[in-house]
């Protein structure tokens, strides 16, 4: 029988892993175009992000590069700016879903992406990807603890990490440059470094999202360990503040 306490560990660590892969692959990799991973890498990223997340990758690149494209302005997906912070911390997903389900947005903003024979056959197949990682909880687990566990790491991804990026990086924190999206070097350490939200807005082709020598960016050191062992390249160029002061960018 598992014991209690290794359920909302199991949870937090598979919350984790899935914002990690969302930040460093989705997001970097994809959405950006400031890493590039080796072939057999990048199906291991989507496999994980497929059994935990069951997301399209299509889907998350063009919501974000059209958030980018409309940051808190009209066409901007998930605003608080322009629809509420508290609407945008609990309706995040709706608001996602909403968007990834334009044919337009997947056209204009994720053309480059193109589905291959993985994708058709198998990644595309989202409830598919989450009922089998929460079948191999239940197995490694126990029924019981695994439901829970899968249902905690859902609720943590879903609820809490992704709208507290979108919802408060745009609403109030610290801020480097001068664009509307804010930091909190403190949430950044649980983030995977994407609450450096205002670093990244500065400079979206940069692999790091920190600056400042008290920013911390989890994200940043799994791919420095990755790059040396030959899984990714980096080919975005690291930000910097300016001549070690402030430096004032567009979002």
């Amino acid at each position: 029988m598992t014991p209690f306490w290794i359920v909302p560990l199991v949870a937090v660590a598979l919350a984790q892993v899935a914002t990690i892969a969302t930040s460093m692959y989705l997001h970097r990799a994809l959405a950006h175009r400031s890493l590039v991973f080796h072939p057999a890498a990048d199906v291991v990223f989507r496999a994980v992000l497929w059994l935990t997340t069951g997301q399209d990758r299509r889907e998350w690149v063009a919501v974000h590069r059209k958030h980018h494209a409309f940051t808190d302005r009209d066409g901007d997906p998930h605003s608080p700016r322009l629809r509420g912070l508290w609407r945008v911390q609990f309706l995040n997903a709706y608001y996602y879903v909403r968007e990834a389900r334009n044919p337009e947005t997947i056209r204009r903003f994720a053309s480059d992406i193109r589905e291959d024979r993985l994708d058709r056959t198998l990644f595309a197949r989202g409830w598919v990807g989450v009922t089998l990682g929460t079948t191999l909880l239940c197995l490694a687990l126990g029924p019981w603890p695994g439901l829970i566990a899968a249902s905690a790491h859902a609720v943590l991804y879903v609820l809490v990490v992704a709208p507290l990026i979108n919802g408060l990086g745009h609403w109030r924190g610290a801020q480097n440059f001068s664009n509307t999206a804010y930091n909190s070097p403190v949430l950044a350490w649980v983030t995977a470094g994407e609450s450096l939200h205002n670093n990244h807005h500065a400079h979206p082709r940069s692999p790091k999202f920190s600056v400042r020598w008290f920013e911390f960016d989890p994200s940043w050191l799994v791919i420095r360990a990755l790059a040396i062992l030959g899984v990714l390249m980096v080919t975005g160029t690291p930000a910097t503040l300016a001549h070690g002061g402030e430096q004032f960018a567009d979002p």
